[in-house]
């Protein structure tokens, strides 16, 4: 199982939800990070989809998860999916590349959006705190 976790949306420091205490209490935040995808505004919070464009990138942070099997199902909750959830769900959590500047890349979780993005706001800049 992975031991890194991406987040791009409510999870992150600055967002200021209140499910980042979790990765506050369990996790070691690593700085920043970037995903090859697109961001999107599905309502207060965002959606990552994979891009096979190298000028696409989503903007994030990365934490080193302690006990990643301990803290990622109440994530997966939060992200209603995983275990108990009907398929399709909204979100599924996925290991993929993410590059830390001056540091090289490495696997991380990350929720992808799973659902259609046509007519989602894109945001551009791949930034979502940037955005609000």
């Amino acid at each position: 199982m992975a031991e890194h976790l991406f987040v791009y949306g409510s999870l992150r420091r600055g967002a200021a939800h209140p499910m980042h205490r979790i990765l506050a209490r369990h996790a070691t935040p690593l700085g920043p990070a970037v995903w090859q995808g697109r961001l999107y505004r599905v309502g207060w919070y965002p959606g990552a989809v994979a891009s096979d464009d190298a000028r696409d990138s989503v903007r994030g942070e990365l934490y080193r998860l302690r006990l990643p099997r301990q803290v990622l199902p109440p994530l997966d909750r939060f992200e209603n999916c995983g275990p108990g959830f009907s398929a399709p769900t909204e979100f599924s959590r996925e290991s993929h590349e993410v590059h830390r500047p001056d540091h090289g890349s490495l696997r991380a979780w990350i929720y992808v959006y799973r659902r259609p993005v046509t007519g989602l706001p894109r945001i551009a800049g791949g930034d979502f705190l940037a955005e609000n």
